[in-house]
């Protein structure tokens, strides 16, 4: 009961944010000019400087175990590939295959992923490390889906080039990269630059969760309604039963099956909604797809915790 009342504590604030944005917007306090400018400043300034600080502020080298970065990296680059193999069939609308990609195998391992660990393990555990060995795969192959699954998408050459050059240019690219050095070698950030850094950081969430819901379009929601569905449960159900039975197999502790549980079954993260829309994608299937696995998240890792503790693998 508690891991219930736990993750209903961490997903309903969310919603009720992206209610306030749908709300401010209809009553005319904010306008889309507002929301189009706060999705650029999150993308280019606030979800970088989130990514830089996480990155940054963990030690990559302590507790370093080998196995388990590679289960994440390699598991990272399957998920996406089983998930964009099953985009490219079901998908009729080939512009909504770079934000069904994303929604259905990104999740939101930063933002929910640490605090749902130390709640069950009383620390963060290896959710960091899972951090560092998926979270930059999330953001390159989501670069590379939006690019190729977008409104705009190229093939061949040209295709490929422009998706190197979108993943070299992409800002929360850049962020994670900068914070690497930081990380390996263990450099210490002054105290007054890192709080500044900690307080754009902390902008990033609640401005996208008011951007999503200033610019929900209920009409257009509806018709992707089904698509965002199938996310969902892919997301939320299906990878969870495909990666957990093999982390198990694999004989990872307890701390590092819940972080794995996070990785592949966490609800899709805010910050797709922003990318995709950045990226000229089909934003409303990105916002769908997180309101729909953020409400739903609270019963499936509910049900996953439980299953796993029966089995005994935490």
């Amino acid at each position: 009961m508690s891991n219930f009342v736990f993750s209903i504590n961490a997903t309903i604030p969310i919603f009720l944010v992206i209610l306030l944005g749908w709300f401010l917007m209809k009553i005319h306090l904010i306008t889309e000019e507002f929301a189009n400018v706060a999705n650029k400043y999150v993308f280019k300034v606030a979800l970088p400087v989130l990514l830089f600080r996480d990155i940054a502020t963990t030690s990559i080298l302590d507790d370093l175990n080998i196995r388990f970065v590679i289960f994440c990296f390699f598991g990272t680059i399957i998920m996406f590939g089983l998930v964009w193999l099953f985009a490219l069939i079901y998908c009729k609308d080939r512009s909504m295959v770079g934000a069904f990609v994303q929604g259905a195998a990104r999740g939101s391992a930063a933002v929910l992923g640490v605090a749902f660990v130390e709640n069950i393990c009383g620390n963060s555990g290896m959710a960091p490390l899972m951090i560092v060995a998926a979270v930059p795969m999330y953001n390159v192959i989501s670069v590379i889906a939006l690019t190729f699954g977008g409104n705009d998408r190229q093939r061949g050459a040209a295709g490929i080039k422009k998706a190197f050059i979108n993943i070299l240019k992409n800002p929360i690219i850049i962020g994670i990269v900068l914070g690497v050095p930081f990380s390996v070698f263990d450099i210490p950030i002054p105290a007054i630059p890192l709080r500044t850094i900690g307080y754009i950081a902390q902008t990033a969430t609640p401005i996208a969760l008011i951007a999503i819901g200033a610019g929900f379009d209920s009409q257009q929601a509806i018709t992707r309604l089904k698509p965002s569905l199938i996310a969902t449960v892919i997301k939320l159900v299906i990878l969870p039963i495909i990666f957990l039975p093999a982390a198990i197999w694999m004989g990872f502790d307890s701390s590092e099956i819940v972080a794995i549980l996070i990785m592949v079954g966490a609800p899709a993260t805010v910050s797709g909604y922003i990318m995709a829309k950045n990226m000229d994608n089909d934003y409303v299937l990105s916002s769908n797809i997180i309101v729909i696995s953020t409400l739903l998240s609270s019963v499936t890792l509910t049900m996953w915790v439980f299953v796993l503790k029966c089995l005994g693998a935490i």
